[in-house]
């Protein structure tokens, strides 16, 4: 059997390595939800991650280890992003920095980076409000490859919102019958949850499965789409 044939049938044999490119542009900010504050991340590509519970610490060690990952800071954003984020929870790196810039905003068209990530907040908080079901923006996937990206690309495009599909399926549907784990690993892993609904992926036997924001999180995100109840307090 080759390599290459052998990597295909157990594709936990060896860890998922992102791309590697050159430095990106990037911007981020974080919003307040009913799950709490989350960190969202996008490049000129589009979204590229979203992080669970980005309290101060959390952000900032997401936003250090993103700066490390698209080798480069991020951009100053905002004057492209809703009013409602400050530069307190953008990307922007300070403020002073911002007004020195507020004369020549108004002329620059927005980065492509910003348009993405205010899009991104948009859809985001359309959906904590019930209105939006469906997300149409533009991803960056570099930030997972291989095996992993092939099962969350087969998850974003095939398990619409208010349904499920359990481990074992998922790993059939890419033709991986024996990667059930594999696809829990891919899960944890996921740089765009909510977006690339890996809360959505439950334990065949009926149990709700894990999740890397927490199985409150998860429940909360599963009764938001009426597959399980409302809590009732």
């Amino acid at each position: 059997m080759s390599a290459e044939r052998q990597t295909q049938r157990d594709p936990r044999q060896r860890p998922e390595q992102p791309e590697r490119r050159d430095a990106r542009a990037w911007a981020w900010a974080v919003r307040a939800t009913p799950i709490g504050p989350l960190l969202l991340a996008a490049t000129d590509e589009g979204l590229a991650q979203v992080v669970f519970h980005a309290e101060e610490k959390t952000a900032a060690e997401a936003v250090a280890r993103l700066t490390r990952r698209l080798g480069a800071e991020p951009i100053a954003v905002s004057s492209a992003v809703p009013s409602s984020v400050s530069s307190a929870d953008s990307g922007t790196a300070t403020t002073a920095e911002s007004a020195n810039s507020a004369d020549s905003a108004d002329s620059a068209p927005a980065p492509r980076c910003a348009e993405h990530l205010a899009e991104a907040i948009r859809q985001v908080e359309s959906y904590f409000a019930g209105d939006t079901k469906a997300f149409t923006l533009s991803l960056d996937w570099s930030l997972t490859a291989g095996f992993n990206r092939r099962v969350l690309r087969e998850l974003a495009a095939h398990v619409p919102f208010g349904t499920v599909v359990g481990y074992q399926d998922l790993a059939d549907r890419v033709g991986e019958p024996g990667a059930a784990r594999a696809v829990g690993v891919a899960m944890g892993s996921n740089p765009l949850p909510i977006v690339v609904a890996c809360h959505r992926v439950v334990e065949s036997g009926g149990g709700i499965g894990g999740f890397g924001g927490g199985l409150e999180t998860k429940r909360t995100l599963l009764a938001l789409e009426g597959v399980l109840p409302q809590p009732l307090f």
